[in-house]
């Protein structure tokens, strides 16, 4: 239990928030350097970057972190489960596709086609948008593409054996080409898209999640589930992250210069590496799956949304800031600890930096950063910076840094 803290942030569309029994609901907030990348501000104090994205679940549920809610799906059962989101060039709108090459248009994307009623030989594993956002294909694992509106078909490896799925694809700047890429780092080439190399050639510690071409088009970047980046035509090699315990990696953004790159985690959080590393990418949409005890706990708290605060609350029908966070673990991963928040930081888990925060952890304030027993306060991080808590009148999401880093304690927990 805590004392409840007021609540500053702006809430415009808040009341958009839809909770329904067996489906996650959708968060309307208003708008990617991350919570893994911790800055000294001017004052010489920490501070935690903030992020701008949208975390979509596989039932197609939309939280919206600083952009604006479009819409979602996750009122309704799907045929098939979301496998990608994509943001319209200047973020006024996502699709989302799902695993039968359904699409869902929300905002200024428009619907221009799907596969959802074909007969697929394998599942549909992303989309992509052209330059002008006025078309798109689609891609299945076994490199099926599918083109849509003013996309023009180049080719595909669907009539080849491959020795991996195709898990993703990038379009040259003009659209007149693309590159699709396998999990083993193989990379096709077709149209205008020039084939620089590939990570095919010896093992790799992670399976690649993502390719990304450089602003001119003549090299590419690779970057694998740890982190892992590799590069390749004029594509500079500016540092990476792999084998660092953190949420899998799934995409590499670039800035406009190609000197500097972010790595994209599935919570939001983004690491920036060359000229990106002190900056905010533009805003993403990552798909999030529970593939960690903390990711579970992350899903059980997104579904509380709206509930009232309730001092000693532990559910369902109210929360406390402790309270949330026993019962997300509890409920999510059957994982128990103490009840109030400053027990919280002094027994649950075992402490993780406050720059290594993964989905899940818990964060804490007090007025004594040096003494546990003066914690007042905790709440869940699911990633890029953001948290979801049980303050004010409601369970909220907002930002870790929302009331300043001056009673944030200097550690997180992971249970």
């Amino acid at each position: 239990m805590h004392r409840p803290r007021r609540f500053t942030a702006a809430r415009a569309g808040f009341a958009a928030l839809v909770v329904t029994a067996g489906a996650l609901a959708g968060a309307a907030w208003w708008p990617t350097a991350g919570g893994a990348v911790q800055l000294q501000g001017s004052d010489g104090q920490p501070s935690y970057p903030a992020n701008d994205f949208w975390l979509v679940t596989q039932n197609g549920a939309v939280y919206s972190y600083g952009v604006p809610f479009y819409g979602s799906p996750a009122t309704a059962p799907l045929n098939q489960p979301i496998v990608s989101v994509v943001p319209t060039q200047h973020q006024l709108g996502y699709w989302m596709v799902a695993a039968d090459g359904g699409i869902f248009a929300y905002g200024n994307a428009q619907f221009f086609g799907s596969t959802g009623n074909l007969a697929l030989q394998q599942p549909i594993v992303g989309l992509v948008p052209t330059p002008d956002d006025q078309g798109y294909w689609l891609v299945a694992s076994d490199g099926g593409v599918f083109a849509f509106g003013d996309a023009a078909y180049e080719g595909s490896t669907g009539s080849l054996v491959l020795q991996r799925p195709i898990v993703a694809m990038a379009a040259t700047p003009d659209g007149k080409g693309y590159w699709l890429v396998a999990s083993d780092g193989g990379v096709f080439a077709f149209g205008d898209a020039a084939f620089y190399g590939s990570a095919a050639t010896g093992p790799l510690n992670a399976p690649i999640a993502s390719v990304t071409p450089t602003p001119d088009a003549k090299g590419y970047w690779l970057v694998a589930a740890d982190g892992g980046v590799f590069n390749y035509g004029d594509a500079a090699y500016l540092g990476s992250s792999p084998g660092v315990p953190a949420e899998p990696a799934q995409r590499l953004v670039a800035t406009a210069s190609g000197e500097g790159y972010w790595v994209i985690e599935q919570n939001g959080t983004a690491v920036g590496f060359g000229t990106a590393s002190d900056k905010q990418p533009p805003a993403q949409a990552v798909l999030f799956q529970p593939l960690t005890p903390g990711d579970k706990a992350v899903l059980f708290a997104l579904l509380q949304l709206g509930k009232p605060y309730i001092y000693g609350g532990n559910g369902p029908v109210g929360y406390d800031c402790s309270g949330l966070a026993l019962a997300s673990w509890e409920q999510a991963d059957g994982i128990s600890f103490a009840r109030v928040a400053d027990d919280q930081y002094h027994t649950a888990g075992s402490p993780v930096s406050m720059d290594d925060l993964q989905a899940g952890d818990l964060v804490f304030w007090g007025s004594n950063t040096a003494d546990w027993t003066t914690v007042y306060h905790t709440a869940i991080y699911v990633g890029g910076n953001r948290i979801v808590e049980a303050t004010g009148d409601e369970v909220q999401l907002n930002s870790l840094d929302q009331w300043g880093t001056d009673d944030i304690m200097p550690n997180g927990r992971r249970p």
